[in-house]
């Protein structure tokens, strides 16, 4: 049995008849920005003040796109007699984000907190060469890292925080304990 001529048109005109009656999902990008689900990962920020240049993160980049560079510099003694030392200061942090795959092991890997995730996608560049950013640009993408998520109140209390916690009680005590007797001869 041979089609009937011009039945694939007639197909076609009611597919489209179907859906110019529906409503577009379309979004027009540039004029309504998306909504975007809390954990996006969009780029990396720097939080600068965290970083000790441990290196970890650019160790542990499976692609290699992290630059690092810093230098050492000498910390006079905290107490008196105490020794100098010295600590490493931060020149360069780059991230090359033509090389980056977003996998975030250098953001699990940081043990100081100094990078996350911020939502920020709007970074496109005209050429490549361009998509290296360095430490200013990342810094300013910390300003769109979102808020943690709050804690659940019925969640066990972290045992560094309590052992603080210990501890801080401990200190108030025995400062109460020294001033006690001054006030009691007096």
């Amino acid at each position: 049995m041979a089609p009937i001529p011009g039945s694939g048109l007639a197909k076609g005109l009611a597919v489209t008849l179907r859906t110019m009656t529906r409503k577009t999902v379309t979004e027009q990008y540039p004029d309504a920005q998306p909504e975007l689900p809390p954990r996006t990962r969009g780029v990396i920020g720097l939080f600068e003040e965290n970083c000790t240049v441990c290196m970890l993160c650019a160790r542990e980049c499976p692609d290699w796109c992290i630059y690092i560079d810093s230098h050492k510099e000498t910390v006079p003694p905290a107490a008196p007699g105490g020794r100098e030392r010295s600590r490493n200061v931060l020149d360069r942090f780059a991230i090359d984000f033509s090389l980056c795959m977003y996998c975030g092991i250098c953001i699990e890997v940081c043990p100081f907190d100094a990078l996350f995730w911020s939502p920020e996608f709007e970074y496109a560049e005209t050429d490549i060469r361009d998509l290296t950013h360095e430490r200013d640009k990342l810094r300013e993408w910390m300003w769109t890292v979102p808020a943690p998520p709050a804690l659940d109140p019925a969640a066990e209390e972290p045992k560094e925080i309590a052992a603080a916690r210990k501890t801080a009680e401990k200190l108030a005590a025995a400062q109460a304990e020294q001033h006690e007797p001054q006030e009691g001869a007096s």
